[in-house]
Order: structure tokens, then sequence, then C-alpha cells
């Protein structure tokens, strides 16, 4: 507890080191969304997430890229929600299921409502099924419960068991037809922010989920079956304590890159101006199209067409499509820091 504490504190101080925060949150926001998505069997990567945000077709399913641009904007929604003082409540959890489901897989399945019908894990029914959570007319008094958990102030609960205990409670309800894992991952993030164990949103699990996944499968088994909630909480704590440690690792990496390719791009005297102005774009969309960026920086596109060409000189950019019309420029150097770990789960 003690040395997951001192690593999540190094991550929280980030925000007093980092000079855009919103950035590093914006890149973690869209790597969580991979993952997490990835966890519940979608293939998309980080780069068809990119791809679908600049109106190209993805290299897989738009099924899968729409899940995790659905994930994108819950996880915003609730983030906001949070900022304007809304307490994280059962109100709010359904808010961010309607806009995780909203569109594409799983829109069909009741969005915003808790279950009217009985659910199972594995299996073809709950006869056969690895885990069968609470029959549909317990599912409001088993969510009142864990709400009344959330908000109570416990000296003896640290912030950090809290969210571990909270995340493996509402995965056992399963109080939704479709989308609980997600939601139940972001509301480790969501409750750290809550109770002011994070004073940002910059703590994300699925990287560590989901290089342990069976280790997480069976502890949450265990806990259901046995009660051995010890052996969760153990590696819940190490989980937070490495993915803090990671995080920590790749912002400074991060910032190291940005300086140095901020650098180069000043040598160049006044012609950097604009350039600036293109990189720090890039930054908050690592593939990039030259009309989009023109349209958000309010300047001409040879303006931006002129820059690109300067930071494509520098290596700072990379044309990714081989097209002469409708290109695309990849920051290869950023997105290879937040590609780390995050290829898709191949399905045996």
């Amino acid at each position: 507890m003690e040395r997951t504490n001192q690593s999540l504190g190094r991550l929280d101080g980030l925000g007093s080191l980092l000079p855009d925060l919103e950035l590093f949150i914006y890149a973690y926001v869209l790597k969580e969304a991979v993952l997490s998505s990835q966890i519940e069997g979608t293939q998309s990567s980080l780069s068809d997430l990119l791809l679908f945000e600049n109106d190209e077709a993805p290299g897989v399913p738009i099924t899968d890229v729409q899940e995790v641009s659905n994930y994108v904007a819950a996880l915003k929604h609730g983030l906001a929600r949070l900022r304007q003082g809304f307490p994280l409540s059962l109100r709010l959890i359904r808010e961010i299921h309607s806009v995780l489901l909203a569109e594409g897989r799983g829109s069909d399945k009741d969005p915003v409502e808790f279950r009217r019908s009985q659910n199972w894990i594995g299996g073809t029914r709950p006869g056969t099924a690895i885990f069968v959570p609470p029959p549909p007319d317990l599912v409001m008094e088993c969510m009142g419960a864990l709400e009344l958990f959330m908000h109570e102030e416990r000296r003896d609960v640290p912030p950090l068991v809290k969210a571990g205990l909270v995340h493996v409670q509402f995965e056992s309800i399963h109080p939704f037809l479709d989308g609980n894992g997600r939601i139940g991952r972001l509301l480790i993030t969501f409750l750290l922010c809550a109770t002011g164990a994070l004073r940002e949103p910059i703590l994300y699990l699925s990287l560590f989920f989901k290089a342990h996944r069976q280790a997480y499968y069976d502890l949450l088994m265990r806990v259901r079956e046995t009660g051995d909630w010890e052996s969760w909480i153990e590696f819940f704590l190490q989980g937070v304590k490495e993915t803090s440690e990671q995080a920590v690792n790749a912002a400074q990496r991060i910032l190291a890159l940005l300086n140095s390719d901020r650098k180069k791009i000043e040598t160049l005297g006044r012609s950097s101006a604009s350039m600036l102005r293109v990189f720090h774009y890039a930054q908050t969309r690592p593939i990039l199209n030259i009309q989009n960026c023109a349209e958000a920086l309010a300047v001409s596109f040879p303006t931006v067409s002129t820059a690109v060409d300067g930071l494509e000189r520098l290596g700072v950019l990379r044309e990714v499509t081989g097209r002469q019309r409708k290109r695309l420029f990849g920051y290869d150097a950023y997105l290879g820091i937040l590609n780390e770990g995050i290829e898709p789960l191949r399905q045996p």
C-alpha cells in the first residue's frame, strides 16, 4: 500500500511538471479507450482510431473503431460531469453508459437502463456459465448498496482499496446487458478523482489488466467463490503501482521528445512560427491531414502545407499514405511511445 501510494503520488505530481497536462490526458484517454475495448474483443489499434477521426477507413471493421470512439466520448463525459461537481452516482453511471452504447455494437442493449433480464458470463446459458450475476429483481438493491459504499467516508478503507473493491463489486453485479467491463474500468479512475486520490484523471489500468488478463479473471472469480478479497487487492495495488510508474516514464519521454523537436523547429527562426502551431496540433492529432489542421488553426491550406513540408524535412512528421491527394502525416516518434503495449489481441 505504501509503495503504491508513493508511485501514485509521483504520477499525480506530473501536473506541476508537464507544460500541457491536458495534452497528456488526451493521449492517455485515447490509449485507454483502445486497450479497454481490446479486452472486450475489438481489434482496433490506436492508428485505426486516429484514421477514423480523420474520416479515413481504418484497417479493421468500422464497428470496432466506433466502439473505441464511443469509449472516448463516455470517458470525457464522465470527467466533465465530475469537474462540474456532479457526484459519482448511479445516475452518472447510467449517463456514461448511454454515451458508451450510443452507436454501433451494443446500442440495442438498453443503454442507460439497468438490466431487466438475467445475464451470465461464459457458457451458452446460466446452467453452463462460468459466473451468473444477481437476478434482475436484485440489481437495483445491489447497485444502491454499492452507491452508498462509494460515498461512505471510512478511515479504514483508503481510496485505493475502495476503488479496487468497487471495481470487483460492480463487475460481479454486472448491472447492464452490455458494456459492464468498460464501465467498471472507468469507475476506477472516476472514483480516485472523486475521492481526491488523484487530482487529474491520469491513471488507467487496462494495460495492466490486458497484460495479466488470466490472473485478472481468476482473481475476480476467487473473490466471488471464496471471498479472497486480499489476493485481489494485492493484485490491484500492484497494477496501480506498475501503471503509475509506466505513465511517469512515458510522460518523461514524451516531454523530452516534444522539447527536442520544438528546439529543432525554433532553430529555423522566423519561418518557425507556423510550423510550431502545426507541431502543437500534431500533438493532439498524431495522424493529421492538412485540411483539418488548417480549419482547426484558422489558417490557409498553403500555410499549413508549407509548415508540414518543413516538419517532414526535420523528420518530425512522415507522410503515411503514399497518395498525392488527401495525404496523411504521422508524428511517428510520439505515436511510438503511445503505442507501447497496445497491439490488438489476436483471437486464436
